[in-house]
């Protein structure tokens, strides 16, 4: 039996998801571009997926621009900002996702000037930091809405609200970590990136909400696709995958968020005395970032991994796997930032696993004290 705790870093595709893929593949697989009944069938899948995922976000289905996943999106967002304007300062935090990180150092190589905002002892942006920031030349604030690696949910409605004035700044939001795991309000912003395959639809299939009122250059060129923000064939087994996926997860996300929390709680208060918590207050349910100073992280990881329980140390896409970057933000304490493990949890886990987990920790520990 498998022991998964890496949900933050990608998800099973489930069956009844999985199912509307090969229905789609196999009954609609025309380019819903082309002009004949069989593509405007095609069409309609997509129409209709577009429908299901704006209703969720209280968006317009023609604000939705389907990519290849989170990573795609961002960096549509931040580069296809850039591309229209002639300012050149970006506000951002020093937690963010790679594919945030790396096309801001792509930028900044380009003469643009990025600050990043402090962050208060829990974890979150400090408010008041981060106004001083905003200048004239600011045309760009990109955040995430919860971190990939401590599970923190930022004040995003706040700093929407403070935005919402500045009519030249873009306010551009990596929501892949909550959407799926609790509520997120896009009243406020403008720009917003997800991957399909953190809630439990195939990887390759992502999207980018654009509001109308949001000017972009797209970075791939060479036809409409489904919006012209983004070109290629149509990927409409992918996308009705997507849809699929948020109409089984969507109905369910304040239960299962309410279940997560009580497994979270369990598992704190079966690692008392074990581990130091690194995840904040402020840290949504789904993930519990721990840290056993003195241990070496990969060395636990592998003999957990030789039981079948999988763990994340860093995130999947992390520049740099020898430490954690955002635990080291938050706590300056290398050792800390050395021995972290990210514990990612789903409505799909049990306490019986959490126990085997707990149990297995306990036994390392003993072997190599």
């Amino acid at each position: 039996m498998m022991y998964y705790f890496d949900y933050s870093a990608t998800t099973k595709t489930d069956k009844k998801v999985l199912e509307r893929f090969t229905e789609v593949s196999q009954e609609y697989f025309g380019n819903a571009n082309s002009s004949y009944e069989f593509a405007r069938k095609c069409k309609k899948v997509i129409d209709d997926t577009s429908c299901i995922i704006a209703d969720y976000f209280g968006v317009l289905p023609n604000e939705i621009i389907y990519t290849s996943g989170a990573s795609e999106a961002n960096n549509l967002a931040i580069k296809g900002t850039a591309e229209l304007t002639n300012k050149k300062h970006i506000i951002t935090t020093k937690i963010e996702h790679s594919s945030v990180v790396s096309t801001l150092s792509y930028l900044q190589s380009k003469g643009y000037k990025v600050d990043f905002v402090n962050m208060t002892d829990e974890g979150t942006v400090d408010i008041e930091h981060f106004k001083s920031l905003i200048n004239d030349d600011t045309f760009l604030v990109t955040m995430c809405a919860v971190d990939s690696e401590l599970g923190i949910k930022q004040p995003i409605e706040e700093i929407g609200n403070i935005l919402k004035d500045y009519d030249d700044i873009i306010f551009h939001v990596d929501i892949t970590q909550c959407v799926g795991k609790v509520p997120v309000n896009l009243d406020n912003i403008d720009l917003a990136s997800f991957s399909g395959h953190k809630i439990y639809a195939p990887k390759g299939i992502g999207a980018l909400i654009k509001k109308n009122t949001v000017k972009l250059s797209p970075l791939i060129h060479g036809g409409k696709s489904t919006t012209v923000y983004r070109s290629g064939t149509p990927q409409n087994e992918l996308i009705a995958s997507l849809g699929k996926a948020f109409e089984i997860l969507m109905p369910n996300v304040e239960n299962n968020m309410k279940y997560v929390q009580e497994l979270n709680d369990y598992l704190k208060e079966k690692l008392n005395g074990i581990a130091l918590i690194n995840s904040t207050n402020k840290s949504i349910p789904n993930v519990l970032n721990i840290s056993i100073p003195g241990v070496v992280k990969q060395d636990i990881q592998n003999y957990l991994s030789d039981r079948e329980i999988y763990v994340s140390l860093n995130t999947a896409c992390s520049l740099n796997t020898d430490y954690s970057k955002v635990v080291y933000e938050l706590y300056s304490d290398m050792d800390r930032a050395k021995s972290s493990i990210r514990i990612s949890l789903s409505y799909l886990t049990t306490k019986d696993e959490i126990d085997y987990l707990v149990d297995n920790i306990r036994g390392y520990l003993n072997e190599n004290n």
